[in-house]
């Protein structure tokens, strides 16, 4: 029991402290939006570079993983935009259909899997990350770009996904990786800074939450919820298990692709013409949710995985 309670108290403990600050003590937007800048373009992406650049990626089944996880996200997009036809969605909110579908909240995946597997899960994590979020960001940034019936302009495209800091902190850490990881000194510091992204970037996840928010379109919510908490999940299992990953590769990808939709989805809906509030409406939902399916998803995994 110690352990489960070890992975999921602080992580849902700090979303509701982050609810909780926001209410009561640090009521000023303009805080909790400093906060997410400070994690989204530096701690972030210090996480992700420091965690990276220490694994022997030779090492690792980065094959194998990239196929399990790009086949899932590709099925889920067209999954996701499936549901919002089929809920006779325009494109604004299809696109929020789209990142509730197959977002995740790498920062909640990181507190767990570290919490449960320590070091090797941390290492697995940052790759795991590393291979998702270009894929997810070569996915949904066409699909904004062509609402309206705009054609999306190539050079557009490639320098909204090339800028992203996630990106740039993935090929870094990947880059470093191959070169024998950071100098001496720099490693210690990048790692205190990604360190520090977790405990903030959950305490902004909680901030950002709202229920007001949640009666707004509940069986598309529902659906969308489901597809991203339940079925996402399960296919990657199982495409894990098909292209032949080991237990703990396996049970790490799964573990991300149950995640519930990143919290900064909300952000790029209200910027780049999105559904903002059915965005905020599926965040909060799909938060919820996942302390009761996330638990659930760790327990499969430990029940059939001969994990240790």
């Amino acid at each position: 029991m110690n352990p489960w309670l070890d992975a999921f108290l602080p992580a849902f403990g700090l979303i509701a402290l982050g609810a909780f600050l926001k209410r009561r003590l640090l009521r000023e937007d303009a805080v909790w939006a400093g906060i997410e800048r400070l994690v989204f373009w530096v701690l972030l992406p210090c996480l992700l570079a420091s965690s990276l650049s220490s694994v022997n990626l030779a090492a690792l089944p980065v094959g194998g993983m990239a196929a399990a996880l790009w086949t899932s996200l590709l099925l889920g997009a067209a999954a996701s935009l499936l549901i919002a036809r089929g809920f006779g969605q325009a494109h604004p909110a299809a696109t929020s259909v789209l990142q509730g579908g197959i977002r995740f909240n790498n920062l909640l995946g990181f507190a767990i899997t570290g919490a449960v597997f320590g070091a090797p899960g941390t290492a697995l994590a940052a790759v795991t990350v590393g291979l998702i979020v270009p894929c997810v960001q070569l996915i949904i940034t066409p699909a904004f770009a062509m609402g309206g019936g705009r054609r999306p302009r190539p050079a557009a495209l490639l320098r909204q996904v090339t800028l992203n800091p996630l990106i740039i902190g993935c090929a870094a850490g990947f880059v470093l990786a191959a070169l024998g990881g950071l100098p001496p000194g720099l490693g210690p510091l990048a790692r205190t800074l990604g360190q520090a992204s977790v405990s903030l970037g959950l305490l902004a996840v909680g901030a950002a939450l709202g229920a007001e928010a949640m009666r707004d379109r509940l069986a598309l919510q529902g659906a969308t919820t489901a597809w991203k908490l339940l079925a996402m999940p399960a296919m990657t299992l199982a495409f894990s298990l098909a292209f032949g990953l080991e237990p703990l590769p396996a049970t790490i990808a799964t573990v991300f692709m149950a995640q519930p939709t990143a919290t900064t989805a909300y952000v790029m809906a209200r910027m780049m013409g999105g559904d903002a509030p059915l965005m905020a409406a599926m965040t909060t939902l799909q938060h919820v949710v996942a302390v009761a399916t996330l638990p659930l998803w760790l327990a499969i995994l430990w029940a059939i995985l001969p994990l240790t």
